[in-house]
């Protein structure tokens, strides 16, 4: 009979998606279950057994990228496009030296007692859903950015994980890069004066998606299953394969999309949680298209202690702040830190120390797999990664509703 995760569904039934056996899905995984013939990897025992839901882009990127560390073996992918299907599997063929099993239904990859842990890269609006189930089931998640829909999402999510004891690592990749590391303390050497105040931003030249009708939906699509829990649409093509992140129903705009990311590194640099105050304004000033999400917008946030952080993000240039598209800068009566992707300098010191890029992704994954042996906190928590989330979704609160928000850290409420 079906596993208890089959009884489960959010608002729908899941279309076209037959119920199979445990005998059927066992033999299914079974066939995709081989011995590995790639030179210098793990002994079974040794290996973390782990499953990839959501397969495109980033989803195709973070598994391909697991799946090269000799002690990790991807045992099933899951998506409701199959043609999604192919091109990963190869990738990971040749990483493992076989193909995994395909599933098009991620309860019953949650129902496999041999997958160790799943990778969630799927649109924003199934993120809780599918981390809270998967903690429910005793497996550990690495769950892209930005974790959640919105904020109590993300609450109930921080939740699930200490109440099932689960690891999550959060895809905010730059916690695991030294140089960004090494940023932080640099901010917090004390060697910046007092730092009371930070920036961080997204300068970029955005495509124009155009505007689409209706259409049918493509074949190998189940895509009553992709809008789970979001509102029923019919289906039009810019809402679905990556352009869902300029829609309400799916995410936040670039604000959770490469918001997330440097704010993530400015709270850091800062030691701030949560912020007592938040003002957003924005709005759609350059395209003419189909996305619902402003490609201009300014926040600002208002911090216990007398700190305070901007986010600034337009979607229409192509020459961004101090020369960088996407960075945090950290301001001191002694000097400015700027950090980005390719390293850190301080500016306004006659020394001017600085970095270089440090690998990010890589040393995530590690961290991932190592973390799910011994049980260590990731360099991306759950916690954490709420923490930045929360950010990019107050500031999308007080942008839709044209007002300054009141927050209580404490509470976890807006109280205006």
């Amino acid at each position: 009979m079906p596993g208890p995760l089959h009884n489960y569904f959010n608002r729908r039934e899941f279309f076209g998606v037959g119920a199979r056996n445990a005998a059927t899905v066992a033999a299914g995984m079974a066939a995709g279950v081989v011995a590995l013939q790639s030179e210098g990897r793990a002994a079974p025992s040794e290996r973390v057994r782990l499953a990839g839901i959501g397969l495109r882009n980033q989803g195709k990127g973070v598994c391909s990228g697991l799946a090269t560390l000799p002690d990790v073996e991807f045992v099933t992918l899951c998506d409701i496009d199959e043609a999604q299907f192919p091109p990963l599997s190869d990738d990971i063929e040749k990483a493992q030296g076989k193909k995994p099993a395909w599933e098009t239904d991620f309860r019953r990859v949650l129902d496999d007692p041999s997958v160790d842990a799943v990778v969630i890269a799927t649109p924003d609006h199934w993120h809780a859903n599918m981390t809270i189930l998967a903690c429910q089931a005793g497996k550990d998640v690495y769950v892209e950015k930005p974790i959640s829909h919105n904020l109590r999402e993300g609450l109930r999510m921080v939740e699930a994980a200490a109440k099932y004891q689960r690891i999550i690592q959060v895809g905010t990749q730059q916690r695991s890069g030294s140089h960004f590391q090494s940023a932080v303390d640099y901010v917090n050497s004390g060697k910046l004066g007092t730092v009371n105040y930070a920036k961080a931003w997204t300068i970029s030249r955005r495509s124009n998606i155009g505007k689409k009708a209706v259409a049918s939906i493509p074949p190998g699509v189940n895509y009553d299953m992709w809008l789970g829990p979001a509102p029923d649409r019919p289906f039009q093509p810019n809402r679905f394969h990556y352009n869902w992140r300029w829609f309400w129903d799916y995410a936040t705009g670039e604000l959770g999309n490469w918001g997330v990311h440097m704010l993530d590194i400015a709270r850091w640099g800062l030691g701030v949680d949560l912020p007592t105050k938040v003002s957003g304004m924005g709005d759609k000033l350059y395209f003419d298209d189909d996305q619902e999400t402003p490609d201009c917008l300014v926040v600002n946030y208002s911090f216990p202690g007398g700190k305070m952080l901007t986010w600034e993000q337009r979607l229409f240039s192509k020459y961004g702040l101090d020369g960088r598209s996407a960075a945090a800068a950290f301001y001191g009566d002694k000097g400015t830190l700027i950090v980005d992707r390719g390293g850190w300098k301080v500016y306004g010191d006659t020394e001017s120390p600085s970095s270089d890029t440090s690998d990010q992704s890589g040393a995530h994954y590690r961290n991932f797999i190592d973390c799910i042996k011994s049980r260590a906190k990731p360099n991306a928590d759950i916690l954490t990664g709420h923490l930045s989330t929360a950010l990019c979704h107050l500031g999308t609160v007080s942008q839709r509703t044209g007002r300054t928000l009141e927050f209580d850290p404490a509470a976890g409420i807006i109280t205006n």
